[in-house]
């Protein structure tokens, strides 16, 4: 694998060698079916795969947080004694 920084773009270029040819046939499959170059498609596989999912809580808070028009009030707890084990 090499990589080359572009400092004007801010981009790097990766190059991948020893792809055997069943993977080379199904990226160009793929790009094909998304109607996209086979670079672009190696792109867009690449960023999904080292993009962080979005945690649940995030995707509450998208859902049903005070932007979404939701407000929730939850109920505390009532206290109570810590547990005796002696």
């Amino acid at each position: 694998m090499h990589v080359l920084a572009d400092k004007e773009n801010k981009m790097a270029n990766l190059r991948i060698r020893k792809l055997d040819d069943d993977t080379i046939t199904r990226l160009r499959t793929r790009a094909a079916y998304h109607q996209v170059s086979m670079e672009e498609e190696a792109r867009r596989i690449l960023r999904q795969a080292v993009t962080t999912p979005k945690k649940l809580g995030d995707l509450s808070v998208q859902f049903f947080g005070s932007k979404s028009g939701v407000e929730l009030e939850l109920s505390r707890p009532a206290p109570h004694e810590p547990q005796s084990f002696t």
